[in-house]
């Protein structure tokens, strides 16, 4: 059983389509990044996994919950950190776990102590005189530390410097490599979150473009360098996207690249040098969605 379902899941503002049939799965040991433009409905669909709204349509289900029915059982075994969470500003560090261990049957002390020390975490300091990174270290630890069978964040990352976005993620792939949990992260930090996660899943406009774990991605994109090449883009197969040109130098994104690829260019193009490159996670995203069809459904790539 997946730890994450959703079935044509949909959302709507008024007249404003947030989540368009969305059917994406996570395992129980997996780690997914749900990745989109501002507007691309991550935070909605997220909400609605946490049962914070009501689909529209389709269904979802969380931890083999319908999310609708999520019970104080299933939010005992769920650790959710956002952006906009806020937390008891009165309190201090050591009052706020405190107030959480009471909550939480499987509180792991052990792991509390270790967390505490890794985010250099003051116990004494109240939650309102802690810079934005330490907030989100407290949030973090307070829901970890009941080790949770999912962990959900959205946008941990945002407004954060690189050195605290470290220790973060750090800490979070600490405890995710022990395989008791899975991790459904959204962010606008790929690079941070391609340390974490084996799965991509892009959405754009409410719609699918992208299910696919993070290595094949890696292994079918190439960014393509062609020298005196004298086609044309309707000489490349369709598998190309992105084409520009400059003269004789042109260049696009492979996006079903294979070891026969580079020879199949030579041998159409005999006179061309060819240079094809590997692309990060983050390339990748900003080429299928800057290349995708908005509002049109799921273009596969």
């Amino acid at each position: 059983m997946n730890i994450i379902e959703t079935h044509n899941l949909s959302h709507n503002y008024g007249k404003t389509e947030a989540v368009r049939s969305l059917t994406v799965s996570v395992s129980p040991s997996g780690a997914c990044a749900l990745l989109g433009p501002n507007g691309a409905g991550k935070t909605t669909t997220l909400k609605i996994l946490m049962n914070l709204l009501r689909p529209s349509g389709g269904s979802a289900t969380v931890l083999g919950t319908d999310s609708r029915k999520l019970s104080p059982a299933e939010f005992q075994q769920i650790g959710y950190v956002s952006e906009n969470q806020k937390l008891p500003a009165g309190m201090t560090v050591r009052g706020l776990l405190d107030f959480c261990r009471k909550l939480y049957p499987k509180w792991d002390v052990d792991l509390e102590t270790r967390l505490l020390a890794r985010f250099e975490l003051p116990p004494e300091r109240k939650l309102a005189h802690l810079s934005r990174g330490m907030r989100m270290k407290a949030m973090l630890l307070s829901s970890l530390a009941y080790r949770p069978k999912l962990i959900v964040l959205d946008e941990p990352f945002s407004g954060l410097d690189p050195v605290v976005r470290d220790e973060l993620t750090h800490g979070i792939l600490e405890l995710a490599g022990t395989g008791e949990w899975a991790l459904l992260v959204s962010s606008h930090d790929i690079d941070d979150v391609e340390r974490l996660v084996e799965t991509a899943v892009i959405i754009e406009s409410g719609a699918l473009l992208i299910n696919e774990q993070v290595d094949s991605l890696r292994s079918r994109f190439r960014r393509v360098e062609a020298s005196t090449f004298t086609g044309a883009p309707s000489d490349l197969p369709r598998t190309c996207i992105g084409f520009e040109r400059a003269g004789t130098q042109a260049r696009w994104i492979e996006t079903d690249f294979s070891p026969q690829t580079e020879s199949d260019y030579r041998t159409a193009w005999p006179s061309g040098s060819f240079i094809l490159q590997p692309m990060s996670l983050k390339e990748i995203y900003m080429v299928v969605v800057k290349n995708a069809a908005p509002r049109k459904g799921t273009k596969t790539l």
